[in-house]
């Protein structure tokens, strides 16, 4: 009986139509070789109310629809390269101001020739200048997110629908006469005051519960929802839609959730799966066909708008990329971003409509206008997505693009997670799986005992990497002697990259780590990183890099310029370098070569005497301190280094990471595996 009714009203078989869709649709839509976006967006026109009538636009579908309109702007803030939007803010601020004006300028003349009253020509002319980032899941799936060209339409698309929303907040002030001095002094304060709110309460916030509360899982997805919604409530109290909350939020929880983290994977997964579908499903159900055969006026009104915000937001597209020297590619690729109009249209419209500015037929054209855009956005950006992405793959080879394989020894649960994390930002988007390894001592007895749990901490660590969707590859290693089982684990696995885990004991005071680490430098050539990590990564705010004497000659000195770039991109942290007694000019020079953009600052040291008592006590909570070391006999290694993690560990920050390089061939202090090589041979100063 139930089946049978309509608009069907049983919650759960609501639900399971929309399952259905959100399965069926993208799948069909992939055989016909358009974006699955579009398949759901036409889903909701042909089972809505003004279709088949199956299901009624009801306050679920509203509810779980304007979750995912929310969803798809915060995960913009989210992802957005910060350093890379402010490289490029003055690209965003351009592009966004001619990306309103224009569209706004030709949608208020013609409106305004057509016949409307000023207020309803403005109005109409700021709706078309706004546009929603409907298709910005595509790029992000695709991997070119950090791409200039979206690095510039998403950081335009706030000045967009600010303004839009501005003008929409001041046109229904005057209509209903309110627009008074106390209005604008209302709405210029408390938006002040708002934005000022969003970006030092939310970070205070975020850096306390992830201090205290890091490692429950569900907890961090259940904060990082609070922020968004109590941001995006707050914007509707002082007369703002909650998508510019929703961006706020995005853009101030940015450095504290890691790109190839869990919480990040969840934060997508959820909203990919759930969310986002039924905003699209949702934003379909809107159109009402019957209406454009019955009205002709509509179809006039329809026409006007299509072509009024297609040509606007190309002519924005085309000038902001001819002014920057973008491709012709990310010219369409910003068109393609630009174009969809959903939220702040819609909701300038329906207020519009409220106020008796629009007609029936102005309000169904500018629904077949979201339509419309909805369906050519995704088309232009998929299609522009796929041929930047592929450049990109055959641009020649850098030695910061490298695939990395990554192995981390787990020994401590306790720690485990953060230096998984660690080891998530070092691998980057490598398709290599992580590896993991655990070493159980053999030959006392109680190997097999040993060997269980082994196993067990690696299960553990499995669980966490999936949540992250990294691949893990297992690794279980029984020696009497750990190191040399450790040893064998790098080199079957060819390994370029070990993150080990360090408590800051030593076993005895001559050591610089421990007789397993120590003896594992001494005897491998891979790259090594030791890190004692006392607070969670995204919670750091600056990267502290100690480099020594003569580290630009080193082999590997490359690689740990781009891992430690890497990890100040990947948790929003700038970087403060300290270079022992060398030019500071060079290095200046090579870090600018690798990618990624960080925000770099320069200190000369004239001696470690003046590190140790003048700068180390300055080092802030927050702070995580990399050295750039080198094994003993090569080049740039000195004594102090080797004393350096016991000092760091005792009276320094809460974190910090050893970076040993890679090197071209084993050095043993004997001679027996390779020699140092004199620093008389490069021509530099010598080590004191």
């Amino acid at each position: 009986m139930c089946l049978l009714s309509q608009p069907v009203t049983d919650p759960v078989l609501i639900f399971a139509i929309s399952m259905v869709i959100f399965l069926l649709a993208p799948l069909l839509m992939e055989k016909l070789r358009i974006p699955g976006i579009i398949g759901l967006i036409l889903s909701g026109v042909a089972i809505g109310p003004n279709g088949f009538g199956l299901l009624d636009r009801d306050p679920t579908i509203i509810l779980l629809g304007t979750v995912g309109l929310l969803y798809i702007i915060f995960i913009a803030g989210l992802e957005i390269d910060l350093d890379g939007f402010k490289k490029y803010r003055t690209r965003s601020l351009v592009f966004g101001t001619l990306s309103f004006t224009i569209p706004f300028l030709l949608g208020l003349i013609a409106t305004y020739l057509y016949g409307y009253t000023l207020g309803a020509a403005i109005l109409l002319g700021s709706l078309l200048g706004s546009h929603t980032l409907l298709a910005y899941p595509i790029a992000s799936r695709l991997g070119i997110s950090k791409n200039k060209a979206v690095t510039t339409a998403v950081g335009g698309t706030i000045m967009t629908d600010t303004l839009a929303l501005l003008v929409l907040a001041v046109v229904a002030g005057a209509t209903q006469g309110e627009l008074t001095a106390n209005f604008w002094f209302v709405l210029i304060v408390s938006l002040g005051l708002y934005v000022a709110a969003i970006f030092i309460v939310i970070p205070l916030v975020a850096t306390f519960f992830f201090r205290t509360f890091a490692s429950e899982g569900s907890l961090e997805y259940i904060f990082v929802m609070t922020m968004l919604f109590v941001a995006a409530f707050f914007a509707t109290v002082i007369g703002l839609e909650p998508i510019i909350g929703a961006f706020l939020a995005g853009l101030a929880l940015n450095r504290f959730i890691l790109e190839q983290g869990t919480l990040m994977n969840r934060i997508k997964f959820i909203g990919n799966s759930i969310f986002i579908p039924f905003f699209l499903l949702s934003v379909g159900m809107l159109m009402d066909l019957r209406i454009l055969f019955n009205d002709p006026s509509a179809w006039i009104m329809a026409a006007i708008v299509v072509v009024l915000v297609i040509t606007g937001k190309f002519l924005a597209a085309w000038v902001s990329g001819k002014i920057f020297h973008y491709s012709t590619e990310e010219i369409k690729l910003i068109f393609g971003l630009s174009i969809p109009q959903a939220a702040a249209t819609l909701a300038a419209t329906l207020v519009g409509f409220d106020l008796g500015l629009f007609d029936q037929a102005t309000v169904n054209g500018v629904i077949v206008m979201i339509l419309i855009t909805c369906m050519i956005g995704p088309y232009t950006v998929e299609k522009f997505s796929r041929i930047i992405a592929v450049k990109e793959e055959q641009r020649p080879y850098e030695p910061n693009t490298a695939p990395e394989r990554v192995i981390v020894p787990v020994a401590n649960p306790q720690t485990m997670a953060s230096l998984l994390d660690l080891a998530f930002i070092v691998r980057g988007p490598s398709p290599q799986p992580l590896y993991v390894l655990a070493v159980a001592e053999a030959g006392r007895g109680e190997a097999q005992a040993r060997l269980a749990q082994a196993e067990k901490l690696l299960e553990n660590a499995v669980a966490y990497a999936s949540g992250a969707e990294v691949p893990v590859h297992m690794l279980t290693r029984a020696d009497s002697n750990v190191t040399r089982g450790m040893m064998r684990a790098l080199e079957e696995s060819r390994i370029t990259t070990a993150v080990i885990g360090w408590n800051g004991k030593l076993s005895t005071p001559q050591k610089i780590f421990g007789g397993i680490l120590d003896n594992l430098l001494e005897r491998s050539t891979q790259m090594i990183m030791v890190a004692k990590l006392g607070h969670s990564l995204n919670t750091t705010r600056r990267i502290v890099i100690l480099i020594p004497s003569g580290f630009d000659h080193k082999p590997g000195y490359y690689e740990a310029v781009r891992h430690a770039k890497q990890i100040a991109n990947q948790v929003g942290a700038t970087i403060a370098c300290f270079v022992m007694k060398d030019s500071i000019a060079s290095y200046e020079e090579s870090f600018q070569e690798v990618r990624p953009n960080v925000q770099v600052s320069w200190q000369q040291l004239s001696s470690w005497n003046e590190w140790h008592e003048t700068y180390m006590p300055l080092l802030r909570r927050d702070d995580i301190v990399v050295v750039f070391s080198a094994r003993r006999g090569t080049v740039a290694w000195h004594p102090q280094l080797e004393s350096l993690p016991r000092t760091l560990a005792h009276s320094g920050p809460e974190s910090f990471i050893m970076f040993y390089p890679p090197e071209p061939e084993p050095v043993d202090l004997r001679g027996t595996r390779g020699t140092a090589v004199p620093r008389t041979v490069l021509g530099k100063k010598s080590y004191e």
